[in-house]
């Protein structure tokens, strides 16, 4: 079988120390450089490979310095500290000399407990109603993924008479690709900026740092396989030229998987 968009897009060359060689993909080109949340899995890929990683991811923030060129970077990963089942990481990613995003994990090995989602999920019609897809692909990376908003669709008229900033939608890769924890990484930044919902105006914006905690462990993703992911993202306050948005993400059979938090600047 040909090699998945996604995995090629997130391959790294181990070069020794924690040092990974990688490039951009144009599969996932934005309007300025790569698609974040590609370059967030690739910053995750590398604490994944590093053979001294212990568990499975539960957290992971990104911050993005500055927008990536296209062509190759390189990503560090270093655990900063190991405990007896968790472990925190620093990762860097370097391009021409410079630094374009920093971040930190959080691993842990996972032990059976008692577990509850207090959050449901959304009530949504299936990913049939709104058809296939129903996100216009004004960059190159929204080909990559199957997107069905069920509400709060992009405005079609940009006359500033947004009242809400709330979208619930279906996703999954394009082609469909079994999740594990780069791709639900990724997934976890596909929701348009809110700021456009709002206003109903477009205006430029772009994350400037991306949280998102994993509250299933790899079996439970696993069992999710290639189906449907439900996600859900509102923003809470538009200020001084940056707002939030916090988002979900659940399994088709509504069992929460990841939730995330950004804040996202915007230009006037």
């Amino acid at each position: 079988m040909a090699e998945h968009a996604f995995d090629a897009a997130i391959t790294l060359e181990p070069l020794g120390e924690g040092r990974f060689a990688g490039a951009t993909s144009a599969a996932y080109a934005n309007m300025v450089g790569p698609f974040g949340g590609v370059t967030a899995a690739a910053a995750l890929n590398a604490v994944l490979q590093h053979p001294a990683l212990l568990g499975e991811p539960v957290a992971l923030t990104v911050n993005y310095a500055a927008a990536l060129a296209d062509g190759p970077f390189e990503v560090t990963a270093r655990a900063a500290r190991t405990n007896r089942s968790t472990q925190h990481w620093v990762v860097e990613i370097v391009q021409a000399g410079e630094t374009v995003l920093t971040a930190t994990a959080m691993t842990a090995t996972r032990r059976e407990t008692w577990s509850v989602d207090e959050l449901p999920a959304p009530e949504m019609p299936t990913p049939e109603a709104p058809g296939k897809p129903n996100m216009t692909a004004p960059v190159e990376w929204v080909r990559r993924y199957d997107i069905r908003i069920t509400e709060g669709a992009i405005p079609t008229a940009w006359d500033g008479s947004g009242e809400t900033s709330r979208t619930t939608l279906w996703m999954r890769d394009e082609p469909a690709r079994a999740l594990d924890f780069c791709s639900l990484a990724a997934m976890a930044d596909v929701f348009y900026p809110r700021v456009w919902l709002r206003r109903a105006t477009r205006v430029p914006a772009g994350t400037v740092s991306m949280t998102v905690y994993f509250h299933a462990g790899g079996a439970q993703l696993a069992a999710v396989g290639a189906g449907w992911l439900k996600g859900q993202a509102q923003a809470q306050a538009f200020r001084n030229g940056f707002f939030d948005q916090a988002a979900q993400v659940w399994s088709e059979a509504g069992q929460l998987l990841a939730t995330t938090h950004q804040v996202v600047y915007f230009k006037e």
